[in-house]
């Protein structure tokens, strides 16, 4: 019998680990038989449109800057020059009152998501993800001693309010909405933002409080809007999550926010909690370099109209293809029907041509498969022979 040398929970969530990584491991097989350039991976929503020039410059500033207590450990909740113009950025996009005290920096929008779990959950308590999700979301809940309870969107990807109220049990904390959404590009209405916000409202109460949390990193990557709809106006127990990794197209920078509106019941408690699991968790703080730069170009962002002529090539593309397809209203992916019923099936086929997708098994929506589009124009192009290819072949069986 073999002996258990790591946790058991974590030998379970290595064996149902992400689709997203394991299809990285297959790509780096492929492009290891036949050479990067002939392998179309478009798996990974890793960002990479143009910077800003104001983050460049905000870099070599920074790095001018030879004083030490910029290096040191500071406040867990991050600079207080730092939070401040983190916060100012924030009373513009989101049209509401917020300080620097309203504002956590975290080690990315993933630890901002770990800190909140942690800080919400009792042992048992459930956490309702829409459908499709992002798929780290599950290992946040879970690793906070929570419960995942998915709900599926609508055919439009639209929050389905009476299926997510019907969810709804005395151990619901939070629910979590991602939109602009990963996987699916769709962007919730604020009629369905509202409906949410007057359901959970019903439900909400001093001795069961429940948590809107609203993961927003890709909130300004915008196609057909000016504005992204919010429900944080209208629900008062709310909590913004968020990252410049997409903004300005620094994903391996690692930092994020975590935002608690003057709204939120029982604030001061909530932000005390956040504050100290972002060092006991291991964070300690947010990276002070990327602090500093942040400072300032917190408004800034990146050429959304690269990823916008990626969408549209993409997507007419497939169109014309024959694929069934919502063209994505903002964030970095499409999510088209899978021409098979077996989505982990087409996306065989996909590789069969040398193409990376993700299958939407992965984001608990069987029957789609997700396809990133920050990627070279000149990978879109040379993917799109085998994209009509695999259709021919999918229809052919």
């Amino acid at each position: 019998m073999q002996t258990q040398v790591i946790a058991h929970k974590v030998s379970e969530d290595m064996r149902n680990a992400s689709w997203i990584r394991e299809m990285f491991e297959k790509g780096r097989r492929l492009k290891a038989q036949f050479g990067p350039g002939a392998v179309c991976d478009l798996s990974l929503g890793n960002p990479n449109a143009a910077h800003p020039d104001a983050f460049f410059d905000a870099v070599m500033e920074v790095a001018r800057d030879r004083r030490p207590e910029y290096h040191r450990y500071m406040p867990n909740a991050g600079f207080e020059f730092a939070r401040t113009a983190v916060a100012d950025f924030l009373r513009l996009e989101y049209r509401m009152p917020f300080g620097k005290d309203d504002v956590i920096l975290t080690t990315g929008a993933a630890g901002g998501m770990n800190v909140i779990m942690r800080a919400l959950c009792n042992p048992g308590d459930e956490v309702v993800l829409l459908a499709p999700y992002f798929s780290e979301y599950r290992f946040y809940v879970e690793q906070a001693g929570g419960r995942a309870v998915v709900v599926q969107t609508d055919a439009g990807f639209q929050p389905d309010v009476p299926a997510i109220e019907a969810a709804i049990t005395e151990k619901t904390r939070a629910v979590v909405l991602n939109s602009p959404n990963n996987p699916s590009g769709a962007v919730y209405t604020e009629a369905r933002l509202n409906a949410l916000a007057d359901m959970l409202a019903r439900h909400d109460g001093a001795h069961h409080p429940i948590y809107l949390v609203l993961d927003d990193p890709y909130r300004r990557i915008l196609y057909d809007l000016e504005w992204c709809p919010t429900p944080a106006h209208a629900y008062a127990r709310t909590l913004i999550v968020s990252s410049y990794s997409k903004d300005l197209s620094v994903s391996g920078e690692r930092l994020g926010y975590v935002a608690v509106p003057r709204s939120v019941p029982g604030r001061e408690d909530v932000l005390g909690a956040m504050t100290m699991l972002n060092r006991t968790l291991g964070y300690v703080n947010a990276p002070a370099f990327m602090q500093r730069v942040i400072t300032r170009c917190a408004n800034a962002l990146c050429d959304v109209d690269f990823y916008r002529r990626n969408r549209d090539r993409l997507c007419n593309a497939l169109l014309e293809f024959g694929y069934d397809l919502q063209v994505p209203g903002g964030a970095l992916y499409v999510f088209p029907r899978s021409p098979l019923e077996d989505d982990t099936a087409f996306v065989d086929i996909l590789l069969k041509h040398k193409i990376l997708a993700v299958p939407g098994a992965g984001f608990a929506r069987p029957g789609y498969f997700r396809i990133s589009f920050c990627v070279d124009p000149d990978t879109i192009e040379r993917s799109l022979p085998g994209f009509e290819a695999a259709m021919r072949e999918a229809r052919g069986s």
